[in-house]
Formats: structure tokens, sequence, C-alpha cells
């Protein structure tokens, strides 16, 4: 999350040494925004293939971050280190493998398809017990430290099913499946702890509110996946992300007010997962209710994107991003 402006001079810290991983957020955000383009294309009929561009354009920025930041292991291998060691930063390192994951859902059938969901489900579950191990054995997180962002790592396990159904045997994909929805329960009961009997989150915290929508979005896409229903059980989690989603939506004059950090990112894909579920309501149910909804939750995370991009490119042009936190 180093967005921050600083008084200390810039040549304090190489730049390249203070590359925030956060900004892997951006490739959820362009492949959040793809799949619900790609959803929408199959719903509605668009005239034009939305998708197949975000999806060009996601590999060409991920690979461009992912060249960033492997320079930055190689040249500055304890600043990697101290992100790892870090209790907000260490939890965006599932963006990659995240990242991965959804580049893989939006090639489909393609060939490369099954190599990248294979090495995102490997690294994202490795990532998932190397931070639960850290969790356990801690003596330095605290509970202000937390934050919605602690999802990420854990509970991004149930988007590996989504394709993981058409790579692998049933019950790898149920096997995260799982893993990702109890951990859902627990963490979130701590987190909703935490927001209602701590201080608030930081400001430039603020934005990861959204990834409370998350996880039940996903998990109700992933659960369709697996078992192409659309029952009591998906009703459900899928019901409590469009009251997430209404319950922020309620909260947006303060979303709006803030100045611009690079977690504004995190509006995107919770965004984008609500959109997508909607859209798979709409079509299974057949409710125009449903497709209105989805419709409009599409135009609105089009235009964060769009917004979030065109501000993250005028804070590099600016020098705001990697730069030391305040």
């Amino acid at each position: 999350m180093s967005v921050l402006e600083t008084d200390r001079p810039a040549a304090a810290v190489p730049r390249l040494a203070l590359f925030p991983i956060s900004f892997f957020g951006v490739v959820m955000g362009i492949g959040g925004l793809g799949l619900a383009w790609g959803k929408a294309e199959t719903l509605f009929g668009t005239a034009f293939a939305a998708s197949g561009w975000l999806l060009a354009l996601n590999v060409a920025v991920f690979a461009a971050l992912g060249a960033f930041y492997l320079a930055k292991l190689v040249l500055h291998p304890q600043a990697v280190a101290a992100d790892f060691g870090h209790p907000v930063r260490l939890n965006f390192f599932a963006t990659l493998s995240i990242g991965l994951l959804l580049v893989a859902i939006q090639l489909g059938d393609a060939a490369a398809a099954r190599w990248l969901w294979a090495c995102g489900a490997v690294a994202h579950i490795a990532l998932t017990l190397y931070v639960m191990t850290a969790w356990i054995h801690q003596t330095k997180f605290e509970i202000t430290h937390l934050n919605p962002a602690w999802f990420l790592p854990v509970v991004g396990n149930v988007l590996v099913p989504i394709a993981g159904v058409a790579h692998a045997p049933a019950e790898v994909s149920w096997f995260f499946f799982s893993v990702g929805l109890v951990f859902w329960l627990a963490l979130f009961t701590i987190v909703l702890y935490r927001l209602f009997f701590h201080a608030p989150l930081p400001v430039r915290l603020t934005p990861t509110l959204f990834i409370l929508i998350a996880p039940p979005a996903v998990a109700f896409v992933a659960y369709h996946a697996l078992t192409g229903a659309i029952d009591v059980f998906a009703r459900v989690l899928y019901h409590t992300a469009l009251f997430l989603t209404l319950l922020l939506a309620s909260n947006a004059v303060r979303f709006l007010r803030a100045r611009f950090f690079l977690s504004a990112w995190a509006y995107t894909f919770p965004l984008a997962a609500v959109t997508v579920a909607t859209l798979i309501m709409a079509e299974r149910t057949g409710a125009a209710g449903f497709a209105w909804i989805g419709a409009g939750l599409l135009a609105v995370l089009t235009l964060v994107v769009a917004a979030l991009f065109a501000r993250t490119v005028l804070a590099i042009v600016r020098g705001e991003i990697c730069v030391e936190e305040g």
C-alpha cells in the first residue's frame, strides 16, 4: 500500500525497492472486468467482444508488473522479505496466484489455460499454508492489523474450482472450495469483530472493505460451476453478496470522498464477482430483475475500472507510487 506522499528525500530508498505487491490488484480488477464482460456477452449477445480485448490488456499488465517485481526480488531481496513479514502486504502476494487463475478462467478451453490454472492453484495453496502458519506462530500481529485483505490468501481458494472443474478431478475442486468456504466464515467473524469494536480502518485501507463482497460472490460462482445448481445454498451465497454490495453502496459518499490510493483497486474485483454472480442468476432463473441488476453492476464496474486505470497512470506519471509510506 505504498502510495503516500513522504517528506523524506526520494533518493533515500531506490524506487524499485518500494514497488508495492498490492499493484497486482490491478490484474485482479481488469481480469474481473473481463470475466464480467464475457458473461454479459454470452447472456446479452453484445456486438463487440470486450472480453477479448480485456484479456489481452490484462496479460500485458500482468507481464509488466511481474517483470518489475521480479527485478525487485533480484536487486532488493530484503525488500521482498520485508513484504512477506508485513501484516498487510503479506496478504497481497495472493494477487499473483489469483491473477494466474483469472487468466486461466478467461482463456477457457485454450491449451495454456490448464497450465496457468495448475500453477495458480499450486501457488495459492502453498501461500495459504505459509500465511496460516505465519498467523499461528506469529508474535507481532495485532487485531488492528486485521482488515478484509486477509481474506485474499485463504478465501481465494474458492476461485480455483471455477476453472478447475474442466482441468482436474472434481475432488480437487471440492478440496479448494471447502478450504476457502470454511475459513471465509471464520475470518468473516473475526473481521466483523475488528470493524465493530476497534478503531476504523486507516484511510488507505478503507477500499478493502469491498473485499467483503468477494467471498460469497465467488463461492456462488464456484458452487454453480461444481454443481450446475441454483439451490438453497447457492441462493444464500448470492444474496449474502448482494446484501454486502448494498451495504457498501449505502456508504458510497465516504468512499468517493477518500483520496486515491493504490488500494482503491480493491473496489474492482469484488464488484466484478457480484456482477458475474448476478448475470448467472439472470441466466439460470430467467428473471428480468437479475438481468437489469447485472447490467447496472456491469456499467458501474466498467466506469470504476476505467477511472482507476486512468488515475493509476496519472499517479505513476506524478511519482506517487513506489514511495515510502508516511
